[in-house]
Order: C-alpha cells, then sequence, then structure tokens
C-alpha cells in the first residue's frame, strides 16, 4: 500500500455530518441526506460518489492536455448517478456517466488522439468504481460534438 488517507465524519443532527479531511487548509464539509431522511444541507454519499468519479477523470483529462502544453480550459464536468434495486429489492449505484466538455474545440489542441485513448487508465477513483459499477464517460466539443466515448 503506498499510502493511506482518512478522514474523519462527526454526526451533527440526524443524518448531518460534519467531514474533516485532517488538512487544515481543505474546509470542513457537510453532508446531508435529502428529505425525509434528512434536510439536504449537503451532498449526500451517492451525490459524493458522483463528483469523485467526475472530478478524478476531469483532472486525469487536465492533466493529460497538458503534459502537451494543452490549455483545455474551462472544463466542465457532468456526472449522472443512476440508481437502481438489486435481487434483494435494496436500492444501489447501478451506473455513473460523466460528460467532460472542453472549454476549446480539440482543433487547437495537440496529441488529442493520444490523451484520449489513455487519460481514463490514470484516474484513481474511476477505475476502482469500474470494478463494480458501470462508468461511462464522454468527452465532448464545446459544441457538444462527443470526441470520445467509452463504458457504454
Amino acid at each position: 500500500m503506498e499510502k493511506q488517507i482518512q478522514i474523519t465524519l462527526e454526526q451533527q443532527a440526524d443524518f448531518r455530518f460534519v467531514v474533516n479531511f485532517g488538512n487544515p487548509t481543505i474546509p470542513l464539509l457537510i453532508t446531508d441526506e435529502p428529505a425525509p431522511l434528512g434536510t439536504d444541507q449537503g451532498p449526500n454519499p451517492e451525490q459524493m460518489l458522483g463528483t469523485a468519479v467526475a472530478n478524478c477523470l476531469a483532472a486525469s483529462l487536465l492533466f493529460a492536455m497538458r503534459k502537451f502544453k494543452n490549455d483545455p480550459a474551462p472544463l466542465r464536468a457532468v456526472a449522472t448517478v443512476s440508481t437502481a434495486r438489486n435481487a434483494q429489492n435494496r436500492v444501489r449505484i447501478g451506473a455513473i456517466a460523466v460528460d467532460l466538455h472542453l472549454g476549446v474545440p480539440s482543433s487547437t489542441l495537440a496529441m488529442v488522439e493520444r490523451i484520449l485513448a489513455q487519460f481514463e487508465d490514470f484516474c484513481v477513483v474511476t477505475q476502482s468504481v469500474r470494478t463494480a459499477i458501470p462508468v461511462a464517460v464522454r468527452v465532448l466539443e464545446p459544441d457538444g460534438t462527443v470526441l470520445h466515448a467509452s463504458g457504454t
């Protein structure tokens, strides 16, 4: 094991927790469940999982782009988390879809095919989640044209 990350959650009330990432430069985060369980004071676990996958993919794409002196900014990521019921009728995450929108046309970027063929492999969170949950990824031009699609 290369490293360990410790995150602390402390219950405030009902389903609302304060999340401490163990780094004084990172602000505390409030998580909560939607009504009727919670009071919608923060993201719930499903939203956090979708955020983690989308953030990791966006960061991986940005890193790969910058490696070849590209600036695809402003990148925008949209995650869609779908729930489904399993055989025991329990709600589970059924799939995650992430759309990564480039801020500039791909024609202005170098090595795009190579980048798109590899960037997902370096996303720690997505590749870990994919062992249990299907994750579809698309990279889109500013006009909405799909440049890359995987996991679909």
